[in-house]
């Protein structure tokens, strides 16, 4: 499941045109600390002044974003709970100075990238919601972005009329799209649907 969350991940930062290192594809027989790191993204045209990004990214804040060390996450049956995070200190190991800093090293990185995490969820209520965003930012996180983002602008931005060879997630998506397996938007609920004839 970790390469298909890794290839979602990756796909959608290559939509947004960023370009993305993986440390290694191989997987190491003894767990080191800068395993934790799956990413390294670098935006080579950031937006300039736009002011401070958000904690929850979504995809229009990824052109202020310059460079981030990106964990993902993708255990899609778990909410990010303060319960969650409380029991799982392996989430934050790569925000650990040391960690930190070879892994910003490992990728080349000259400036301080932002720890992003990729997360599956995050709590729909509000109070539990801001304690796991506070509890997050305590331990050193500067941003999340939710697997749901990623994959709703993937499926949006994906076209059924284009050949996707390179990358079997999209073409996956393409395929999908064709056989309308995927609904339109909650805002047009009620927008009449074509017949078949």
């Amino acid at each position: 499941m970790s390469s298909v969350s890794e290839t979602i991940v990756r796909e959608y930062f290559e939509l947004h045109e960023f370009l993305v290192r993986q440390h290694r594809k191989y997987i190491a027989q003894t767990k080191r600390e800068d395993d934790d790191i799956d990413f390294f993204v670098l935006n080579p045209h950031p937006h300039k002044g736009g002011g401070s990004l958000p904690f929850v990214l979504g995809s229009e804040d990824l052109a202020g974003l310059e460079s981030a060390i990106v964990v993902v996450k993708g255990w899609h049956t778990e909410t990010f709970s303060p319960a969650v995070l409380m029991n799982a200190p392996e989430i934050f190991r790569f925000v650990e100075p040391g960690t930190f800093k070879q892994a910003a090293k490992a990728f080349g990185a000259t400036d301080t990238p932002l720890k992003i995490l990729v997360v599956p969820a995050l709590p729909a209520g509000a109070e539990a919601r801001e304690q796991s965003i506070a509890l997050l930012k305590s331990k050193g996180i500067d941003a999340v972005i939710p697997f749901h983002t990623m994959l709703a602008e993937l499926i949006e931005k994906t076209e059924t009329n284009r050949n996707y060879q390179k990358s079997d997630l999209l073409q996956v998506i393409r395929i999908l799209k064709n056989y309308e397996f995927f609904r339109e938007p909650q805002l047009e609920l009620f927008k009449a649907r074509k017949r078949k004839g």
